[in-house]
């Protein structure tokens, strides 16, 4: 059986010469392809997180690779229904329905993952972004900030709960399309139909792509890629005529009017006539034989922008609605899917406002440079917002929630949450608003540690206050220093980062697909080696969800297998199953090491 390097390479080259995928089905018999997934999964937030069984991540071993691997093969595989929870939306009140799968079809559904995605990602179109390595939000908003000029209308797309509402006859047709493996499809359908359990209640799934589950952004790009394809190969071609723009006849005999006054040595007139040719278009902004549509999607969110006049607009966005309609099955929310004006208006996608520049005065070389161009913001609704997380009665506040954390994980969280918001953002053109919330999150910081240790402001800014230098730049903030033992301090700084703009900002949603050697866990369980006693038995991987889950208050003496992890600061540990017995059930260890 070759290794799953191999074999993914050769899915992909089939996929580029565009050959249906024949025999799928026994590449899940492939151990290096689980290795690989659970190499890429364990360390996913979820991985200790429960379904509607107490199984996790903890525990993993070969056996349970093989013990799938066996089921599969007589197909007796069942899937487990899905245990649902709700979360927040982001920047909205209602909540999300998340689907938790358990560790086992965690696994298999990363497996069949990276089947997937190695034949469609080179089928997928250049204008899909999300859920796709290499690729993010700041690419598809690059994208819009480069190529996008002279847009005058912004359609933006909402689909109606969308990936509540894929068909999955039309989804697995799609995938028939690629996979001509009966059995592979068969396992693909019975996970879309295996229902969930709220309040312990079973609940069928007739449709949707469970959210909350492995492999249902790679089925919805895929159902989606429908839309892309008659976006792009129907309506950009009978949308997008001209090279360019024809002159704008009353601009030029301005122009030519303004040149023959000077010749003239009529200065003054000359000018007078110059200054209102240069606040009129050069170009005709209704040229009927120029037309330009331009689409980008994320997930479900998409925008479209188009240069020519409303009506055709319109004409685009019923179109689309009647495709999503007939032949998808989808429902285009008329309320949130609206036309807008470029010039005058903002569009908003991925949380940016997206707007076409117009400035007649602005004229850094010469000419009117940002006419035309797009104008990537930060909304303001969307900063007060945020600022608003850290305030209370309008004045900044201390989070009661993090007092009980040290001083250094307390400046952490702030310094994670800070700059993570203005990384996003770095494409904004506005960014230094974010001033403001440096400041109300500063206050709210040292208000924080102030209540923590119990001294004034002015003592936290004596005691920790700092000068970061970036790029030769000096900023004002704080810094703490954990001292170690042989070791290098554990510093948490807050502040030092510039709110310059960034339209290069090498910050995707996921790293691009590289298919690497083993990774230093994979080896680790195929030693098959106890690291506490030396043992052989049925090696497992003892997994914990953080490094300060090791440091439990009150404990005078650690354990060994806590001293080990902490020693090399890791949150797994491969032990025989007498030893992992000993460690969930909190026993003195019965196993001696292997001399």
């Amino acid at each position: 059986m070759q290794d799953a390097k191999t074999e993914l390479a050769i899915i992909q080259e089939r996929s580029k010469k565009g050959l249906p995928l024949e025999r799928v089905y026994p590449l899940l018999y492939n151990r290096e392809l689980y290795l690989m997934a659970y190499g890429k999964i364990y360390r996913n937030a979820g991985a200790m997180t429960k379904g509607i069984t107490s199984e996790t991540v903890d525990g993993m071993s070969l056996a349970k690779i093989d013990t799938i691997i066996e089921a599969l093969r007589y197909e007796r595989y069942r899937w487990t229904p899905t245990r649902r929870v709700y979360i927040e939306k982001k920047n909205s009140t209602k909540k999300r329905p998340l689907s938790v799968p358990t560790w086992s079809d965690k696994l298999l559904q990363e497996v069949i993952r990276l089947i997937l995605e190695a034949y469609y990602e080179p089928q997928f179109s250049d204008v899909s972004h999300g859920f796709r390595p290499g690729k993010g939000c700041h690419t598809a908003l690059r994208d819009i900030y480069h190529s996008w000029h002279g847009t005058t209308w912004f359609i933006e797309g909402d689909i109606k709960a969308c990936f509540d509402s894929l068909n999955h006859k039309i989804l697995l047709d799609i995938l028939a399309e690629s996979f001509d493996d009966k059995r592979f499809l068969r396992l693909i359908r019975e996970l879309l139909q295996a229902g969930y359990l709220e309040d312990w209640k079973y609940n069928v799934t007739l449709s949707g792509a469970p959210q909350g589950g492995i492999i249902s952004p790679v089925l919805s790009n895929a159902y989606l890629s429908k839309l892309d394809l008659y976006i792009e190969g129907v309506l950009a071609p009978v949308y997008t005529r001209g090279i360019r723009r024809q002159m704008n006849g009353t601009y030029v005999s301005l122009m030519r009017k303004a040149n023959h006054l000077r010749h003239k040595g009529r200065l003054e007139e000359a000018r007078r006539v110059r200054e209102i040719a240069l606040h009129m278009p050069s170009i005709d902004p209704i040229d009927p034989n120029y037309r330009r549509l331009r689409y980008i999607r994320y997930a479900d969110d998409w925008l479209i922008g188009f240069a020519g006049p409303k009506e055709e607009a319109e004409e685009i966005k019923g179109r689309i609605k009647d495709y999503l309609h007939d032949v998808l099955k989808l429902e285009l929310s008329e309320e949130k899917t609206l036309i807008t004006h470029a010039r005058t208006e903002a569009a908003r996608f991925l949380s940016y406002s997206i707007s076409t520049a117009q400035s007649d005065d602005y004229r850094p070389y010469g000419g009117r440079y940002v006419n035309g161009k797009p104008e990537l913001k930060l909304p303001e609704d969307i900063l007060r917002k945020k600022c608003q997380q850290y305030l209370e009665n309008g004045k900044p506040k201390h989070r009661k929630e993090l007092t009980e954390d040290s001083v250094y994980d307390i400046v952490s969280t702030y310094q994670a949450e800070y700059r993570g918001f203005v990384q996003y953002y770095q494409l904004a053109m506005n960014l230094g608003k974010c001033s403001n919330l440096k400041w109300t999150m500063e206050q709210s910081l040292t208000k924080t540690l102030a209540r923590k240790l119990n001294v004034s402001v002015p003592k936290v800014y004596e005691k920790y206050k700092a000068t970061h230098m970036v790029k030769k730049q000096p900023y004002k903030g704080l810094v703490v220093i954990v001292p170690r033992k042989g070791k290098d301090p554990l510093i948490a700084k807050w502040g030092g980062i510039p709110l310059k703009r960034n339209v290069k900002a090498p910050l995707d949603d996921q790293p691009p697909v590289v298919w690497q050697d083993r990774t230093e866990l994979e080896k680790r369980l195929l030693a098959d080696t106890c690291e506490l006693c030396g043992s052989h038995d049925r090696i497992t991987i003892h997994h914990i969800r953080a490094l300060k889950d090791l440091h439990q208050k009150g404990q005078r003496e650690k354990p060994r297998w806590i001293q080990i992890m902490a020693a090399r600061r890791r949150k797994t540990l491969a032990v025989c199953w007498t030893c992992h017995m000993d460690i969930q059930h909190g026993r003195p260890r019965r196993s001696e090491p292997s001399k």
